[in-house]
């Protein structure tokens, strides 16, 4: 008999695909002999980190031969007092897909469920099923939707709440499509869940989403004590590279995610980037600026080509492009332009394409334009 690791892994592990990044500028290079490109694939800030978080990661950097503070103290502190609560409160994470999988592992197991929206983030199937729970995927709101296509239908996603039903994770914005709930129908989506779960509100493109009626969330920890709201350093921060991130809810669930979280799960860098990258009020305000400017200019000249855009809320744009997406994918390749495609989250006709600074805004446009008329 032969060996066969798949027959050894558990079930739930067996029937998954691993999670496919954006393709890296390095390999473009290498397969098509490129110099000039640019990435817009990863929904990362194109202006780079703060200043003040690559010092501080620099001199982090210097003690690099200890371990890291495994309870994050300072970071916690830092982000108990910028959200009113106690850093028991607070869980750090290796980005915020390690919370995710930390809240999987805690309340997900065989028997269990959790329920979520089709075309919402491939973290929480992946986390779902390696822990063994099955996944109650809710219809999203149609393709023809006048105000969020693609989005999150909060009526079927309460429809698909059962007995068994422990974990129900809510990504506002979410990723890939940019849609949003607003405040009032979220809230009232998380009071009338039962108790028997946890509510995950997944907050990764907080900062981005400077539109009307867009809620915090974590403003409800005292209204909602089942509810989690997960956020992170790797988007407007501009530190995807060094992995922090955090979730806030009650002491009592942190302290059940912390009994099985890793180990110095952030390292010293990251844990000094973060705490530093709070205090860069400036960068981030420019930051945002940048988003708001670069989708505005993205979502104006993709319609101007004629595409159907979604409205988003985030740092990218999803854009049907009236065809099988991958061959548009490939052709921007050539042109040293790097977006995603996600047919994988069944959406074979779109490209979710990140907002960059202005230049690569325009040759983005200038490339697509070439591209659809090949």
């Amino acid at each position: 008999m032969s060996f066969d690791p798949v027959e050894l892994a558990v079930p739930g592990v067996r029937g998954l695909a691993p999670y496919e990044p954006g393709k890296p500028i390095e390999a473009l290079a290498r397969e098509y002999g490129l110099s000039d490109i640019i990435k817009l694939a990863s929904n990362e800030n194109p202006r780079g980190p703060s200043p003040r978080a690559v010092e501080a990661a620099r001199v982090a950097l210097e003690s690099v031969h200890r371990y890291p503070d495994g309870a994050a103290t300072d970071l916690r502190a830092r982000l108990a007092d910028r959200h009113g609560v106690s850093a028991s409160a607070i869980t750090a994470g290796n980005g915020s897909n390690d919370v995710l999988d930390m809240i999987a592992r805690v309340f997900l197991g065989p028997g269990a469920n959790a329920v979520f929206s089709r075309h919402a983030f491939a973290v929480y199937p992946i986390a779902t099923r390696a822990a063994g729970a099955a996944a109650n995927v809710a219809p999203a709101r149609p393709a023809d939707d006048a105000e969020a296509p693609y989005g999150h239908d909060l009526e079927a996603m309460a429809a698909a709440v059962d007995a068994d039903t422990r974990v129900v994770f809510v990504a506002n914005p979410n990723n890939p499509t940019g849609t949003w709930i607003d405040g009032d129908t979220l809230h009232a989506f998380l009071r009338d869940l039962p108790d028997h779960l946890v509510a995950v509100v997944d907050e990764a493109y907080f900062e981005c989403a400077d539109v009307p009626g867009y809620p915090d969330a974590t403003r409800w920890l005292d209204d909602f004590p089942n509810l989690i709201v997960t956020r992170t350093f790797s988007k407007v921060h501009g530190l995807s590279g060094l992995r922090c991130g955090y979730c806030l809810s009650s002491p009592e669930i942190a302290d059940l995610l912390n009994r099985v979280r890793h180990p110095f799960n952030v390292n010293s860098a990251a844990l000094a980037a973060a705490t530093a990258a709070l205090d860069d009020e400036t960068f981030l305000a420019e930051s945002v600026a940048n988003n708001t400017r670069g989708r505005e200019r993205l979502t104006d000249g993709l319609r101007e080509l004629g595409l159907g855009v979604i409205p988003s809320a985030a740092n990218f744009v999803a854009v049907d492009v009236g065809r099988d997406a991958a061959g548009v994918y490939e052709a921007l390749l050539r042109e040293g332009v790097i977006v995603r495609p996600v047919g994988g989250y069944e959406m074979p006709r779109h490209l979710r394409i990140s907002v960059g600074i202005d230049s690569e805004n325009e040759r983005l446009l200038d490339a697509l334009r070439r591209v659809l008329r090949a």
